[in-house]
């Protein structure tokens, strides 16, 4: 790996927690989503996985270790690896505000799962229940906000990468 690999790494990871501080007063109203869908288009998957592992981590430091990490953990690679896999046949926004809503809308079923190995199927089964509404604002946010910001995004990363970071 070379190092403006690792600066690179560095910089879209302070990125997305930046991001998600800033927009942290709202309940589930986020851009790390739309960050990661658009960093995997520019830079391919390889280097956004290492971006996930680094934002995850960062996130631990700033709320501390509990359960939800291991869905972070996982949660964002699949995103990332959903994205690699249909970039190329995804032509427009609308179908990565569909892919960023449906990651929303189910995201709190992941959760839950986690959460139902460690305190059974029940504990699970109301986690999730109790945030459908948050999940449905994740879910929504996600399509508006992908919808509205990927082209824009897109366009200022591709013209950085053209500029100052030749492969």
């Amino acid at each position: 790996m070379k190092i403006r690999d690792i600066a690179l790494i560095g910089i879209l990871s302070a990125t997305i927690t930046a991001g998600k501080l800033v927009l942290s007063f709202i309940p589930n109203i986020e851009i790390v989503t739309l960050l990661f869908i658009a960093y995997t288009i520019v830079f391919g998957y390889k280097k956004v996985l290492l971006i996930s592992v680094v934002f995850t981590t960062t996130e631990i430091f700033i709320y501390g270790f509990a359960t939800w990490l291991l869905v972070y953990y996982i949660i964002w690679p699949i995103l990332i690896i959903i994205t690699e896999l249909l970039k190329r046949r995804v032509k427009s926004e609308y179908g990565y505000a569909i892919i960023g809503a449906i990651f929303g809308y189910t995201f709190g079923i992941f959760f839950s799962v986690v959460e139902s190995f460690f305190y059974g199927a029940a504990y699970g089964w109301a986690y999730w229940v109790r945030g459908l509404l948050f999940d449905l604002i994740h879910g929504t946010s996600n399509f508006i906000i992908v919808l509205v910001l990927l082209k824009p995004i897109l366009d200022i990363l591709n013209r950085l990468k053209k500029t100052y970071y030749r492969t």
